[in-house]
């Protein structure tokens, strides 16, 4: 009995490999001296032109690694052109913004801190001001033996980045644990493979690994010929990327209101509705977009914080 009990829990752990999403691993790998560091520095307002501004001013941690807002306000006082995405998992997407402008956390993090209008005025004000303080040059001798350097900024900012992994009760589920979702979310997930979702929204950041046009089955009105609208063509200056964007991924989705790129959409449930009818271009009953509904809220991490908790910068609520 034994034995045929042992096997059936592993059939079912089994039966769960080839589903479109992947389980994100339970655990981060890095460095915990430069993931400190990366924390640190994640949390200066340093920089920005005006040291008012830090990359937690956006990417707050407690709010699912976004700030809730429909367009952030930059150091410039202006607003943002597309909706802050999550920090969260970011690292899995495939390419990073909206418009997959940068093809990695890299590259990303090379803009942010070599040039004027993603931060502080190139490294060498930056790198002006870091210098000046001597608890975190010597943080910076600790993780790398050395003085600081724009590579060993960038690479603290990476692994840290890379270290917000936030497993959720629907990993466990992809694990085979029993229990760890209800049926009717369950049902959800169900739903959300059926109808079709799960083309787009799928690998391990459930998202964030393809491009797709918004209003690909139907014209999506309230979309101008202009400024953000455009997406990925203003990247490319190709026709067929007009009102192409990076597909975000989905984990903790349900904390990241409000959605869109242009942050116009305030609800989880009246973003269900918009897929449906001009991403699916299908109908469906209220009850399985409900149950999609709350399948997605599996999405959201056990453990949002990070085990290395940043040092808070003055005025810097993570």
């Amino acid at each position: 009995m034994a034995l045929a009990c042992c096997w059936a829990g592993a059939a079912a752990a089994q039966a769960l490999v080839n589903e479109p999403i992947r389980a994100l691993p339970m655990k981060a790998v890095g460095d915990p001296a430069r993931i400190a560091l990366g924390a640190r520095l994640f949390q200066d307002p340093r920089f920005s032109r005006d040291s008012t501004h830090s990359c937690a001013t956006c990417h707050q941690l407690r709010r699912g690694g976004a700030d809730g807002k429909a367009l952030s306000t930059g150091p410039d006082g202006k607003p943002a052109r597309f909706n802050t995405p999550t920090v969260y998992n970011s690292s899995f997407n495939y390419r990073q913004t909206w418009t997959g402008r940068h093809s990695g956390v890299e590259q990303l993090l090379e803009h942010v801190i070599t040039t004027p209008k993603g931060g502080a005025d190139g490294w060498q004000l930056m790198g002006a001001r870091l210098s000046r303080d001597e608890s975190l040059a010597a943080q910076f001798k600790d993780a790398y033996g050395d003085v600081m350097r724009p590579p060993y900024v960038r690479d603290a900012l990476d692994q840290y980045l890379r270290s917000l992994v936030t497993p959720s009760r629907f990993d466990r589920y992809l694990r085979g644990e029993a229990g760890a979702i209800t049926a009717e979310e369950e049902r959800g997930y169900l739903r959300f493979k059926s109808y079709g979702c799960a083309a787009c929204h799928q690998g391990i950041n459930v998202g964030g690994n393809l491009f797709q046009k918004l209003g690909a089955m139907r014209e999506m009105p309230g979309l101008e010929t202009s400024g953000a609208d455009l997406g990925r063509y203003l990247v490319t200056g190709r026709n067929v990327d007009r009102n192409v964007f990076r597909v975000p991924g989905l984990r903790n989705v349900a904390l990241t209101a409000p959605y869109f790129h242009d942050g116009s959409v305030g609800t989880l449930d009246q973003a269900v509705e918009l897929m449906f009818k001009y991403q699916l271009g299908r109908t469906a009953p209220q009850q399985d977009k409900e149950l999609i509904v709350r399948f997605l809220h599996t999405l959201s991490g056990e453990k949002l914080v990070p085990a290395v908790p940043p040092a808070t910068a003055p005025g810097v609520q993570p």
